[in-house]
């Protein structure tokens, strides 16, 4: 089955070379040119991935996006002629996956949704055993973790985060592993691996700042407390 992508941008012939090159890899796009329409779309269709521009008349992709990740964690890259920090940080912050800058190669985009999608079908061929800590349950195939029987919704890229400290807990890892391991780049934007670290922190740790689960080990990175987990990997 061909994977749905969801083009949300108001100028047209930029969404129809998206359009085009997704086609010519075998993906079926859809197009809207506003928030609201690509709202209706999300609800209507199986969208695999969402391309949102920020500039959009009416509701803008911000505000789209603070919307859907209260409930949907589908993959979303954002397509910006803003380049100010601030965009890419409140962005990240809100539940993006990837931010592109206008003007773009189309073949760097397609790179990146297929990455994205590729991830996406690598957790769901995997083992369905839950990993549970604390009052969570992570299903790795299933790209769910849940908190007394309900779902907590993550994006793509906070769940990527959060699987790989779980199974390998008690390791510390620095900004750069992460990003090697889980972006699968040597070069980037580290402060990306802060800022999801923070918003899965405001997510599943009981106080954000003294963490439990995702602690800091001074002048090393990250790990994620062993001694949380009552059922998985280091038990």
């Amino acid at each position: 089955m061909k994977a749905q992508i969801l083009i949300i941008e108001d100028e047209d012939d930029i969404a129809r070379l998206i359009a085009l090159y997704l086609e010519k890899e075998g993906m079926k796009p859809v197009i809207c040119p506003t928030g609201e329409c690509g709202l209706e779309k999300l609800k209507a269709l199986n969208i695999d991935l969402v391309i949102l521009d920020l500039n959009l008349p009416g509701m803008d992709g911000f505000e789209f996006l603070q919307i859907i990740r209260k409930t949907d964690p589908v993959p979303v890259i954002i397509v910006s002629a803003r380049r100010a920090d601030e965009d890419l940080i409140l962005g990240l912050g809100i539940g993006a996956d990837e931010f592109v800058v206008k003007p773009f190669s189309p073949k760097v985009l397609i790179a990146r949704v297929r990455a994205l999608l590729r991830r996406a079908s690598t957790l769901k061929k995997e083992s369905n055993n839950g990993i549970c800590f604390g009052e969570y349950v992570l299903v790795p195939d299933a790209y769910l973790l849940m908190k007394n029987n309900k779902r907590v919704v993550l994006t793509s890229k906070e769940f990527e985060v959060l699987r790989f400290l779980v199974l390998n807990p008690g390791k510390t890892f620095s900004a750069s592993d992460l990003y090697e391991k889980v972006w699968e780049k040597k070069y980037g934007e580290l402060a990306t691996v802060a800022i999801h670290i923070q918003r899965l922190r405001k997510k599943i740790e009981p106080d954000p700042a003294n963490p439990v689960f995702i602690q800091n080990i001074y002048g090393a990175g990250y790990t994620f407390n062993k001694n949380t987990i009552i059922q998985g990997p280091g038990v």
